[in-house]
């Protein structure tokens, strides 16, 4: 079978399929982004995040919470982080940086069936703590971690 041929076929399946699922209502932008904490992620302060995602911006550090970035980070816009929750009934994890414009980078929500750790990248404006706050049991649990980011790689 010709290669050009196959390729057409294989794009025109999975635009069908697609276009079925979607008439039968199974792809809908409402279902995919339900969830969305707009207010959190428009925030401009760390407590003002914290406030749109939980109510409540009382969180009190947690030795349970434990986050994993790099000490000195060469490039601000992709630094890896990984936050690790050992609390029982871990409802949501969030990664937040004070020093970005919009504080609040991510925010997953978890369900029983799931591990509580979440792995991403996230950009980094300047050198700052990253804060994971993880809502668990009711509770609003947190853990810092101090990031220097260097610009160009140059370690200053």
């Amino acid at each position: 079978m010709n290669q050009t041929r196959r390729t057409f076929l294989q794009a025109s399946m999975t635009a069908c399929t697609v276009a079925i699922a979607a008439g039968a209502g199974l792809l809908t932008p409402r279902s995919v982004l339900a969830a969305w904490p707009k207010n959190a992620f428009e925030a401009k302060s760390v407590a003002d995040a914290i406030k749109a995602l939980s109510g409540s911006s009382d969180a009190a550090n947690s030795a349970d919470v434990a986050i994993e970035a790099p000490d000195i980070a060469e490039n601000g816009a992709v630094v890896s982080v990984t936050v690790k929750s050992k609390l029982p009934k871990t409802e949501q994890i969030s990664v937040l940086v004070p020093e970005n414009t919009t504080p609040l980078c991510a925010s997953y929500m978890l369900t029983d069936d799931t591990d509580s750790v979440i792995t991403g990248r996230i950009k980094m404006r300047k050198t700052s703590d990253v804060v994971a706050l993880v809502k668990a049991d009711g509770k609003l649990l947190t853990a810092k971690k101090s990031v220097k980011v260097t610009l160009g790689g140059c370690g200053g």
